[in-house]
């Protein structure tokens, strides 16, 4: 299934405006490239539910899938997460949200 592509905001000495964020899809979800430096912000437009992102982990470990990394995010909050080192995460990083609530951006240096 496609997933929906985020586009990295490149970081540089001048510095960077604010990022496009890009608006949840729990149904598709989304793919980021990953270069092992970049981080994602994820902002909760809800003002009365938390929300759950969830950063998938490719391949399997004794033929099982890797435990995705799950993480709430409160109601009306931010919350940035990063670096995802591409041995972890590989080239492709792979984010799932349960809402439309969720807001994404992605910043690479």
């Amino acid at each position: 299934m496609p997933r929906v592509s985020v586009p990295v905001n490149q970081i540089t000495r001048a510095g960077i405006a604010a990022g496009s964020e890009v608006n949840g899809d729990p149904t598709n979800h989304h793919a980021i490239s990953n270069n092992g430096r970049m981080w994602v912000e994820v902002r909760n437009s809800s003002g009365s539910v938390a929300r759950t992102v969830t950063f998938r982990l490719p391949g399997l470990t004794d033929g099982q899938g890797i435990t995705p990394r799950a993480v709430s995010i409160p109601t009306s909050a931010t919350r940035r997460f990063g670096p995802f080192p591409t041995g972890d995460y590989g080239s492709t990083l792979l984010v799932d949200v349960d809402n439309a609530d969720l807001k994404l951006t992605a910043y690479g240096l």
